[in-house]
């Protein structure tokens, strides 16, 4: 990604509090992949706020598409025939997009270890509320 890093993961002013039903509409992979992070993000981590749970619904997303590519891509192999010769298989582009778009939500979610390395990440209040111009009562 392009431009100035934040420094600091600050969370909103409306988080996350307890369970956190997904969509009705999340494929099998994905709502594996939400039951699999959305504790992590809400209770332990404690950064999701209400304004990020469509980054999080996005991210699931395209980590359940890149499963299923990768299926249909292990089931009928990365290219298929064509009268001009061997062609990759759409799933390959697909899966492709998918790895791409669930690596940067997976950043924007401090979901890798680039961003859970980040100093305010690690050094967050307990009630998720930074200090952020280091003047505590």
């Amino acid at each position: 990604m392009r431009g100035a890093k934040p420094h600091s993961i600050v969370p909103g002013s409306s988080p996350v509090r307890g369970d956190l039903d997904p969509p009705d509409w999340l494929g099998e992979d994905a709502r594996a992949e939400w039951d699999r992070v959305a504790p992590v993000l809400i209770n332990e981590r404690r950064t999701l706020t209400v304004a990020d749970i469509a980054s999080l619904v996005n991210y699931c997303v395209a980590v359940g598409q890149a499963a299923e590519a990768s299926r249909i891509i292990m089931a009928e192999g990365m290219t298929y025939a064509s009268k001009g010769g061997p062609k990759k298989h759409p799933a390959v582009s697909i899966r492709s997009d998918a790895m791409t778009q669930a690596r940067l939500l997976a950043g924007e979610l401090g979901l890798t270890p680039v961003s859970r390395s980040r100093p305010a990440a690690r050094g967050a209040a307990d009630d998720g509320q930074d200090d952020l111009f280091g003047m505590g009562d």
